[in-house]
């Protein structure tokens, strides 16, 4: 555990220092090789996160890691396929993958699996209940912009772009409630290392906003990815108390 907690570490580390010195980024921190890397460890974290789920309530929280494992996977392939000439057939597929885990499956499955793992605190789950009825309404609205609007990715620099074609104003409203959704509910869950968590996502949109606004999908998305490896210490920490229990 220690050396996946230090790799998140160093992550961060990387990204603020790099950015310190004149924005001039390299390919250590965003890449094909760095999307594959943090998308085959988040399988394997993900995979014995869900072997130590004691309860089907556990399960959803406990895949996290293993889903976002998959969607960096897919921004590895967006890396190779962008600068290939040809590739536009394979391209729109990859982005609207990525896409639809970021803006349709977080937005749900974070307040819910967190709701999940309440079961006595009717205050703590009024709350995140509440917040399960926000990310699901964010989550259609952003369904429909996908469905129903052009998306589309491309390199520029050290980093993606996504763009999409919707107007501002629910831009910026559709934000703050995919915020709200995402980023709200670990800190209403009574498991003691949920603040971790927590904290943790906090700090990486906030950097994600402040240096990299306009690439904050794949940039938000990537350190999310790196924190969520922290799920394995809450679910062991469930196990660990289930069985002192």
């Amino acid at each position: 555990l220690i050396p996946h907690l230090t790799s998140g570490i160093s992550l961060l580390f990387c990204l603020m220092l790099r950015t310190y010195l004149s924005f001039k980024l390299t390919d250590r921190c965003f890449s094909a090789n760095a999307s594959f890397t943090a998308g085959v460890t988040l399988t394997v974290i993900g995979l014995a996160a869900i072997k130590k789920v004691q309860h089907p309530r556990q399960l959803l929280f406990a895949s996290i890691p293993f889903l976002f494992g998959i969607q960096q996977i897919t921004e590895g392939f967006l890396w190779l396929t962008l600068p290939v000439p040809g590739s536009t057939l394979i391209n729109p597929v990859l982005t609207y993958l990525f896409l639809f885990f970021a803006q349709v499956v977080w937005p749900v499955m974070v307040p819910v699996s967190v709701l999940l793992l309440e079961r006595r605190d009717a205050n703590r789950s009024g709350i995140l209940k509440a917040l399960v009825a926000i990310g699901v309404s964010v989550s259609a609205v952003l369904a429909w912009i996908l469905l129903f609007n052009d998306a589309a990715a491309q390199i520029e620099g050290a980093h993606i772009s996504y763009q999409q074609n919707y107007p501002d104003a629910l831009k910026k409203i559709s934000g703050i409630l995919y915020v709200t959704a995402t980023v709200a509910p670990p800190f209403f869950s009574h498991q003691k290392k949920m603040w971790l968590l927590a904290f943790s996502i906090l700090v990486s949109y906030i950097i994600s906003q402040v240096l990299y606004a306009h690439y904050i999908i794949s940039v938000w998305c990537f350190l999310a990815a790196a924190i969520s490896m922290s799920i394995y210490l809450v679910v062991a920490q469930i196990k660990k108390t289930a069985i002192a229990g």
